[in-house]
């Protein structure tokens, strides 16, 4: 099937992939001034009152921003925020589709962190969350930071956080076959941008004692005078043994390849040069750093891509529809690592150990019920950790 080509032919059918439903009528002189004037007057007064009761009087405890400025969009890179609004609207289809929550795309035209900071903060009130997507690093650590820092609702960087909930998922999963521990492994990552950073975080709040991140310019290492200063923070908390020289040099003796980089990074030379029965987890897209069957016949034990035609697919969609349904169902005010963790574990758990193999590590995204159980275990975890505000 060329994708493209029907995806084309199917989006000038739909005119676009989502529309405002209303839950409730408009079709009677009642109706309307229940739904309207005269009656929506009170509760606006009921909210002018006391802010917290529009979370029983509007849609707001269910409705999630979808934010982009579209300049790391996909596979495609920088092509602008109306170019990337396809996307958004995909992604909105997703949160209602896999979780029943309402999402909006809102695409904006600047790149400026400052103005993107202002804007989200000022709208954020009509929102229960921010979905923040597609947004170049390094600025997306910032822009990320900041509206921590002046909103009152969780901020997500999916393609940090998602990306490193399902490939800790994936990872825990690979640990139950090997019987291998993650603060024991080895691990190599490639790619330095807003995913492979996330990563590598969650894996050292999961105590990995032994990480080496690499870039175009080689394994990230303190001895370096390139790096900007998410790379120096990233030199500071990583590669214990200092290890310098290319990616070949760094996953020498490795445990675990994670790769957010480029396709064709990794060979089979490079596999082999690792420890016995590696962990592979090779996720650019559409073609991986290392192809599955080169990979196995180097010698790899586990193989994840991102792609759908592979065994291991390991993708977002098992995590961020879940993990907003958590946190909008007790009005967290943050998502925290403890939250990312309790998704991941959740995802994991979704494979049963009799079903669990090198080939089925992570559940398919169809597959009923995910969605639920990661959020019932991110809603326990953001009790648990005091940034639950739900109210009767």
């Amino acid at each position: 099937m060329d994708y493209f080509a029907e995806s084309l032919e199917k989006h000038y059918e739909w005119q676009g992939k989502i529309e405002v439903c209303s839950r409730t009528s408009a079709d009677s002189k009642q109706a309307l001034s229940l739904a309207y004037t005269p009656g929506v007057a009170q509760p606006c007064l009921e909210i002018q009152k006391n802010p917290d009761e529009c979370y029983k009087l509007t849609r707001r405890k269910n409705l999630v921003a979808v934010v982009t400025d579209g300049s790391a969009v996909l596979g495609l890179g920088d092509i602008g925020p109306l170019a990337a609004m396809p996307v958004m609207e995909g992604k909105c289809v997703l949160f209602k589709e896999f979780a029943g929550v309402d999402a909006f795309p809102i695409c904006v035209d600047s790149r400026d962190v400052d103005e993107i900071v202002n804007t989200v903060r000022l709208i954020s009130g009509s929102f229960g969350g921010i979905n923040l997507e597609d947004i170049s690093a390094p600025r997306c650590f910032e822009i990320e930071r900041r509206l921590k820092e002046v909103c009152d609702v969780p901020i997500f960087h999916d393609d940090q956080h998602g990306t490193a909930i399902v490939t800790v998922a994936a990872l825990f999963n690979a640990c139950r076959l090997t019987g291998r521990e993650i603060s024991d492994q080895r691990f190599v990552l490639s790619g330095a941008g807003a995913a492979g950073t996330a990563v590598a975080k969650l894996l050292l709040s999961l105590s990995a004692k032994d990480i080496i991140m690499c870039d175009s310019g080689g394994a990230i290492c303190r001895s370096r005078a390139d790096l900007n200063a998410e790379k120096t923070e990233i030199a500071r908390l990583t590669n214990p043994r200092d290890v310098s020289g290319s990616l070949a040099d760094a996953i020498k003796n490795a445990d675990v390849f994670i790769g957010v980089s480029a396709a064709g990074t990794l060979t089979g030379e490079m596999v082999r040069s690792m420890n016995a029965d590696p962990v592979i987890f090779a996720m650019a897209n559409p073609v991986p750093e290392i192809m599955p069957d080169i990979a196995l016949k180097a010698g790899a034990g586990v193989v994840g891509t991102g792609r759908s035609d592979f065994p291991n697919q390991i993708n977002n969609v098992l995590a961020f529809p879940g993990v907003f349904k958590g946190a909008l169902s007790v009005l967290a005010r943050d998502i925290t690592d403890g939250m990312k963790l309790a998704a991941a574990r959740a995802i994991a758990e979704c494979v049963s150990h009799e079903k669990l193999s090198k080939d089925y590590i992570l559940p398919q995204p169809f597959e009923p019920g995910i969605a639920d159980k990661v959020a019932a275990a991110v809603a326990e975890a953001a009790k648990n950790e005091g940034v639950a505000i739900a109210r009767e």
